[in-house]
């Protein structure tokens, strides 16, 4: 190769590797927006299902809201699958990614489940105890909206674990109050209701444990980098 060839070589590969990197970064900033974005509506659809317990009068137009978001969150989650598939360079390993994606997008898919049964099963009245594991889950998404909102920065701030730490305490005061709820359910006598509330008792404890995955998996990754 000539030196006039090997200069020519040179001086494109100067030209070329500046929008390469910034293809790579604009692609990591790509998928961690979206991460973003979906953390924001877990912690919005768990503010009005909470709304949904406190005020019943609203149910049909929190549903509606819940529902809407839900839609909006699966857009995102396939969106997070696309940008994975063409990005050749991830911010973070493409199963961390994945699994923070579909677990918080489950948190919003049983979230809507939820409402959709207290409208499906005809409830008029909130039942006891979901009001208090609904304010549970506000507290747990806003947890996760924030760690998620860190990713950026997991490799310098060990800080997250306290959070991951919160959300696991928030999983076992609900796990508590199921077990409490459950227990009263079944010293009822109708059977119908029983089957009906211990449905949604469940899918709210379900929903906990989806929020105590995506934490979980945040602590992998904090515990990886640092």
């Amino acid at each position: 190769m000539s030196y006039i060839e090997q200069r020519f070589n040179y001086v494109n590969l100067t030209q070329i590797m500046p929008q390469w990197m910034s293809w790579l970064k604009s692609n990591e900033k790509e998928i961690l927006g979206i991460l973003n974005d979906l953390a924001c509506k877990a912690e919005e659809v768990a503010n009005l299902l909470a709304d949904l317990f406190a005020n019943f009068d609203k149910l049909e137009e929190n549903h509606a809201k819940i529902r809407k978001l839900e839609r909006e969150a699966d857009k995102l989650t396939h969106s997070v699958f696309e940008e994975l598939n063409k990005t050749f360079i991830t911010p973070l390993d493409r199963e961390d990614i994945s699994r923070i994606a579909s677990k918080t997008d489950d948190i919003i898919d049983y979230i809507e489940g939820i409402s959709g049964r207290i409208i499906n099963f005809r409830i008029t009245a909130s039942p006891p105890y979901m009001l208090d594991m609904a304010k549970e889950l506000t507290v747990a998404t806003k947890e996760v909206n924030f760690m998620i909102t860190r990713l950026n920065n997991v490799k310098a701030d060990k800080s997250i674990i306290d959070h991951c730490r919160n959300v696991s305490e928030s999983e076992h005061r609900v796990d508590e109050i199921h077990r409490k709820a459950v227990g009263e359910l079944f010293d009822t006598k109708d059977v119908v209701t029983i089957i009906k509330m211990k449905e949604i008792y469940d899918a709210l404890e379900t929903t906990s444990d989806r929020c105590q995955d995506v934490a979980d998996s945040i602590e992998d990754i904090v515990l990886k980098y640092t």
